[in-house]
Parts: C-alpha cells; sequence; structure tokens
C-alpha cells in the first residue's frame, strides 16, 4: 500500500531529536502559568524552524515545487485575510498576539501554517496506492482531523478567537474545501513528494495539540 521512502541523511536523527525535543517543551512550557508568556513568543519561530528543517529534507526543488510552495503561502495568506475580514471562509473569528507580526489583522506566519500542514499531509498520502482524486480527499480530511484538535488549544493559547459560543462547522467546511483545492495542485504538480520528515513532523504536530486538549481537560 505504501511506497517505499528515501534513506534519511545523516542529520535526519539530529533534526528528528531537536523537533522532538522542541514540541515536548513548547507543550510543557505553554501549559505552564510561570512560562506560558515566554513560550507563547517563540511560537512564530517554532513554526519558522520546523518549515525550514522540512524543506532541508526535500527531494526535488525544481520550478513546480516553488510554484507550490508560493502558491501554498499565498493562498493561506489571503484566504486568512477573507475569512478574517467577512467571515465568509471560516466562520467569523479574529487573531491573537500569539502568531506574531500581522499584516491585514492575519499573522504572517499562517501561510508557512498552510504550507507545512499540506506539504505533511501530501506526502503521507501520497505514499497511498490510491488513484490522486482518492489521495487529495484525504489528504484534506486529515487536515480537517488535525484541525479538530488544533481548535481548542489555539483558542486557550489565544492564537484566534471564535466570535460565538462554538466553532462553527463551515470553519472544517472551509479547511476541507481550501485543502482541497491546494492538495490538486500538490498531486498535479511534477515534483518527487518524498520527505522523511515529513511523517514524523506531523505526528509532532498531532502529539502537541492532542496534548493541549488533555491539559485542557483535566485542567
Amino acid at each position: 500500500m505504501f511506497d517505499a521512502q528515501p534513506h534519511p541523511s545523516r542529520y535526519y536523527r539530529p533534526a528528528l531529536i531537536f523537533l522532538s525535543l522542541a514540541y515536548l517543551a513548547g507543550l510543557i512550557g505553554l501549559q505552564t502559568p510561570a512560562a506560558s508568556a515566554l513560550f507563547r513568543m517563540l511560537v512564530p519561530a517554532n513554526l519558522l524552524v520546523s518549515a525550514g528543517l522540512l524543506l532541508a529534507f526535500h527531494t526535488d526543488w525544481n520550478r513546480p515545487f516553488l510554484f507550490y510552495c508560493l502558491l501554498a503561502l499565498l493562498v493561506g495568506f489571503w484566504v486568512e485575510v477573507l475569512g478574517v475580514k467577512t467571515g465568509f471562509v471560516f466562520g467569523t473569528y479574529a487573531y491573537g498576539p500569539t502568531l506574531g507580526w500581522k499584516w491585514l489583522d492575519v499573522p504572517l506566519i499562517i501561510g508557512v501554517n498552510w504550507l507545512v500542514l499540506t506539504y505533511c499531509c501530501g506526502t503521507l498520502c501520497d505514499r497511498l496506492s490510491f488513484p490522486v482524486y482518492l489521495k487529495a480527499i484525504l489528504a484534506a480530511s486529515l487536515m480537517v482531523l488535525l484541525d479538530l484538535f488544533i481548535e481548542p488549544v489555539a483558542i486557550q493559547l489565544d492564537f484566534w478567537t471564535w466570535f460565538g459560543a462554538d466553532i462553527p462547522i463551515r470553519n472544517y467546511l472551509g479547511w476541507w474545501i481550501v485543502s482541497l483545492i491546494l492538495f490538486s495542485f500538490w498531486y498535479g504538480l511534477p515534483f518527487r513528494k518524498q520527505n522523511p520528515l515529513a511523517l514524523p513532523l506531523l505526528l509532532l504536530q498531532f502529539l502537541f495539540f492532542v496534548g493541549g486538549c488533555l491539559f485542557n481537560f483535566l485542567s
């Protein structure tokens, strides 16, 4: 069912250890009142470092891949601008200060987050021996599954705030549609979708937000 992955380089283990420690420290630090303010300041840096390490292990730096990176960055940012300004895409919400510098009320780092998540989900599902359209559907659904765990933690850490009693269903539908559009390009563009760090980074993202949800539940 899965295709083989490239053999990791000698830098793979140090990168994986570094990311694992960073996400573990972030999970604990963000939930510790005395350290929470400091670790919130480090959230954008963590996202940038995660993206940098992920891209360092990419195996095919051609023009189609560069086009996808630019597309994901721009679509990810501008769809959030549309969402914040109109409430049309995901519902009515606003970003807090945790994700760092903003332009048009949207953190600049948010496009990087869309690139990292679509890259990881797209790489994982590309390993499945399924038709391309089904890979895109599964990858978009995996994005929504992750967002189910992201939302409670993001609200608690002031990544963003919803103007309503509950997180609207349209948020998850919007995530799925935007993700599906990006994955149609991801799987349609001719570049190798192999990266030994993609699956571990995606697992760290899941563990971080699932762990945050558990902290919220227990407290």
